[in-house]
């Protein structure tokens, strides 16, 4: 039988999912944060006909004589490059410009050590998940549930940093035991992720509709919670969340958190553009909060509200190797047919 008819299979296979990796990339072409796909080949086994042999007194070298058996596919790669930014003057869109992804998680999340996600503060990676499961997006298409926790389009919450005050822990926390978010005031400049015994404890984003505030009566020294309705709240570029409230003050509600990877195009995708760690992704490296004494934050991208990140397939791009890629099936096929005729020729000698 002839080598060049399973040959020919090979090329319209490899061909065949190529051109399932392109469409793929343009039905994505307005996903939000979709990293686009590349199909690489790599030739089969080579057979030899004749060994190659080295030179000798009388005669020169010869070359190994080998017919290849066809392609393959040599792996499908995910292109992590930065899509373009979209504005959308919506305030629960955001975007990474640079390095990092968004944490969401899906779990018995609480504000407590034993049912948040901790993080060694000073390796920068997660300790314990207490059995939340972690995923990770480049989409910042987020909403708000009927409790004013921040989440994604599936329901996944966002994850970021409880933020505290050096200066007065016991009594200023954005995000305290049971969710409740208190007053902080945004004007200290000793702001710290909550943690304890060198963890940090990463929960739950909670953008409240009312915050709670501890005040003292001058005359009767009782103090009392006072709850303050909260009119807006925005992002900055270090993921702090901070609300200005009725009466003019800015309190923080909490910091966003991020991570990055050695391998991000390793990252296994579960769908709804979400990201998975696996076995050739490396463990994430977390971007430090507020205050931490062991900073790494320089190597992370800025994150901006009001916009979201776009595809970065190139419809050209696209068009061109759907191109190339229908004329090398058409050339396997081809090959194929060629095969036929050359048997059907083979047969006919009988005649």
């Amino acid at each position: 039988m002839l080598r060049s008819l399973y040959s020919g299979i090979s090329g319209m296979k490899a061909n065949q999912i190529k051109l399932d990796v392109i469409g793929n990339n343009v039905a994505n072409v307005g996903t939000t944060a979709f990293k686009s796909g590349r199909a690489r080949f790599k030739d089969m086994l080579s057979q030899n006909m004749t060994p190659a042999m080295a030179p000798s007194i009388n005669t020169g070298g010869i070359n190994p004589s080998q017919v290849g058996l066809g392609v393959r596919v040599a792996g499908i790669d995910t292109l992590v490059t930065q899509g373009m930014m979209q504005p959308t003057s919506n305030n629960l869109d955001f975007a990474i410009d640079g390095e990092g992804f968004f944490i969401v998680a899906r779990g018995v999340a609480d504000y407590n050590p034993g049912k948040s996600i901790n993080i060694d503060e000073a390796n920068h990676v997660i300790k314990n998940t207490n059995n939340i499961e972690t995923m990770y997006t480049r989409d910042g298409s987020f909403t708000l549930d009927e409790s004013g926790n921040l989440i994604t389009g599936d329901g996944y919450r966002v994850m970021g940093y409880s933020v505290t005050s050096a200066s007065d822990p016991g009594k200023v926390q954005s995000l305290n035991p049971g969710g409740v978010v208190r007053y902080v005031d945004a004007n200290k400049t000793d702001l710290q992720a909550v943690g304890a015994a060198g963890d940090v404890y990463m929960v739950p984003l909670k953008i409240p509709e009312k915050i709670v505030e501890s005040v003292t009566d001058p005359v009767s020294g009782v103090t009392t919670d006072k709850e303050i309705r909260v009119k807006s709240f925005s992002i900055e570029k270090n993921g702090l969340i901070k609300g200005v409230l009725e009466d003019g003050r800015v309190t923080v509600l909490g910091q966003m958190a991020s991570a990055s990877f050695r391998n991000p195009a390793g990252l296994s995708k579960l769908g709804s553009n979400l990201y998975q760690v696996s076995a050739n992704s490396g463990e994430p490296v977390i971007k430090s909060g507020i205050g931490s004494a062991s900073d790494n934050t320089k190597g992370y991208g800025d994150i901006l509200q009001g916009l979201l990140e776009m595809s970065n397939v190139d419809l050209a791009e696209q068009f061109t190797e759907m191109i190339v890629t229908s004329r090398a099936f058409q050339a396997s096929a081809k090959v194929i047919s060629t095969g036929d005729e050359i048997l059907q020729d083979i047969l006919n000698i009988k005649r």
